[in-house]
């Protein structure tokens, strides 16, 4: 079973959770994706959903399928979010961001009632921090700000290169009109701590900590998918 056919697996055993007439968050990524495209599948049969989507390219992947669509300020509480994730512990921590969407993912996640996980055996990670953490920064005093991650990463005895992220020939720019540092920290042990003085500095929007948000994760794998829940 190759990467995509496990995380079709993953989205195959999400979408057991969707029910009929559910308000729904809608993920962004490449398991996301393969998400939408078999919920398209169950549209087009009759089944009822309204979606929220978390970023412009999976809300055009919705069109293009014929997921209905709403905005969060049309339904600002939700069922269920369904969404992928860069890294997951065992304790449902996540670190998300690698596709740059995650201010509005984290703003769906906090809106709906429960969210589930989903992403293939390569993402289960026993601490965070492998992947780079994407911290999402206002353009204004990006200088300034980006001196202040390395201080708050230093006094957690964090090291790691601060790289501000490229597209093409120019710097990356969010849905919300921001940028993103992504901070190669390569392991983080107190995910909390950082947290928590992240959100303390001004000019950082959001970060890619995800925690206590997530009460379900599907991973998936050679064998087929199988069910964490929250040790909490």
């Amino acid at each position: 079973m190759d990467a995509r056919e496990m995380k079709i697996k993953a989205a195959e055993a999400a979408l057991a959770h969707v029910e009929s007439g559910m308000r729904l968050g809608i993920g962004t990524g490449s398991t996301a994706e393969e998400f939408v495209r078999l919920l398209a599948e169950r549209v087009a049969d009759g089944f009822k959903v309204e979606g929220v989507p978390t970023s412009e390219r999976t809300a055009r992947l919705c069109v293009e399928l014929g997921v209905p669509l709403k905005s969060l300020d049309e339904l600002p509480q939700l069922d269920l979010t369904i969404d992928g994730a860069d890294e997951i512990d065992v304790g449902l921590r996540l670190v998300k961001g690698g596709g740059g969407a995650l201010l509005r993912e984290k703003i769906v996640a906090a809106a709906s009632s429960r969210v589930i996980v989903i992403a293939d055996e390569t993402k289960l990670v026993e601490t965070l921090g492998a992947f780079p953490l994407p911290i999402e920064v206002n353009i204004f005093g990006l200088v300034s700000t980006r001196m202040a991650i390395e201080k708050t990463a230093s006094k957690l005895g964090l090291i790691g290169a601060l790289a501000l992220r490229q597209s093409g020939d120019g710097v990356f720019t969010t849905d919300g009109g921001h940028y993103i540092i992504d901070a190669s920290f390569g392991r983080i042990p107190d995910a909390e701590a950082l947290s928590n003085e992240l959100n303390s500095i001004p000019g950082v929007v959001e970060h890619g900590l995800f925690l206590n948000m997530a009460a379900l994760a599907i991973i998936a794998g050679p064998d087929g998918a199988r069910e964490l829940r929250a040790n909490r």
